[in-house]
């Protein structure tokens, strides 16, 4: 081969390596102002929705209505000893309009820990461990001893799902934002008649739901804090006036921390069926012992 012929090879390679190198650079500049238009291209701004005190109020009626009846399953994990029976809970819900409801405790391998059934006035605590049934008035559990206070608790936590936390005819309301949130400062009675802060809710306003709860005392300290989480609908699609077909959608997380300090409880939900029958055995009222 010749001098000449063989510069000509060669230089025909390092064309070709060349055009292939630039290519290349190319092909990775064009990855990086991607990856750069991406990185920094705008948001999309999220919508947060307005309410007035009135709608918010509304709207929890509109929960509570929408459930008529509600079977679950869930369990409990609990710290502090805030329930002295176990720490670790298997359980069932059973609840009917306006305010039955029955809640089942087993342990992991399917031992019955207790049975609380509550009406509107009157209660039962059936604790198969102990040997022991308690019954008396939802207003005054002072029978139960300690055990009143976890059970106590229970209810409220459950009010977020049931609807059981409307704002009642003898309450008020007073509504302020929080940057994402509304706060509704919700007033009624007190023992000496006067009109003191009994609860507070806070209303996520992307979606309006309930996200969390503070019970107060009559001197205003905070005796449970509740907190709802991982929405999800349940049950069938309903027809709702002017609004179309309306899905039912509640928390299968709750998270409530003892305002006393003495613990707390986390309920995750397995199961929710809303709106269908349920028997007399489901419900199992209470009544006198």
């Amino acid at each position: 081969m010749s001098y000449w012929h063989e510069c000509k090879v060669i230089n025909a390679k390092f064309k070709m390596g060349s055009r292939c190198h630039f290519a290349f650079i190319i092909l990775n500049f064009t990855f990086v102002l991607l990856a750069g238009c991406a990185l920094f291209a705008p948001r999309e701004e999220v919508q947060l929705k307005k309410a007035t005190a009135e709608e918010l109020t509304a709207l929890l009626s509109q929960q509570k209505a929408a459930i008529r009846t509600m079977k679950g399953l869930f369990s409990a994990k609990v710290r502090g000893g805030i329930i002295p029976i176990a720490s670790r809970v298997e359980g069932a819900l059973y609840f009917r309009r306006p305010n039955a409801m029955r809640l089942r405790g087993f342990t992991a391998v399917g031992g019955e820990l207790f049975e609380f059934v509550q009406t509107e006035d009157q209660f039962r605590l059936r604790l198969p461990t102990m040997g022991r049934v308690l019954s008396g008035s939802p207003s005054d559990m002072s029978e139960m001893g300690k055990l009143a206070r976890p059970f106590q608790l229970s209810v409220w936590a459950m009010g977020g799902l049931l609807g059981t936390g409307a704002i009642a005819k003898n309450e008020t309301v007073a509504l302020s934002e929080e940057e994402d949130r509304y706060r509704l400062e919700v007033f009624g009675p007190s023992s000496n008649g006067a009109q003191l802060m009994r609860r507070r809710l806070w209303f996520e306003r992307q979606t309006l739901h309930v996200v969390q709860e503070d019970r107060l005392t009559e001197s205003g300290a905070v005796e449970a804090t509740i907190q709802y989480e991982d929405f999800r609908a349940i049950g069938e699609s309903e027809a709702v006036s002017g609004a179309g077909d309306k899905q039912l959608v509640r928390p299968f997380k709750i998270l409530l921390e003892d305002g006393k300090g003495q613990g707390s409880v986390q309920v995750t939900f397995h199961e929710m069926i809303p709106n269908i029958p349920l028997s007399a055995a489901d419900l199992a009222q209470a009544s006198p012992q």
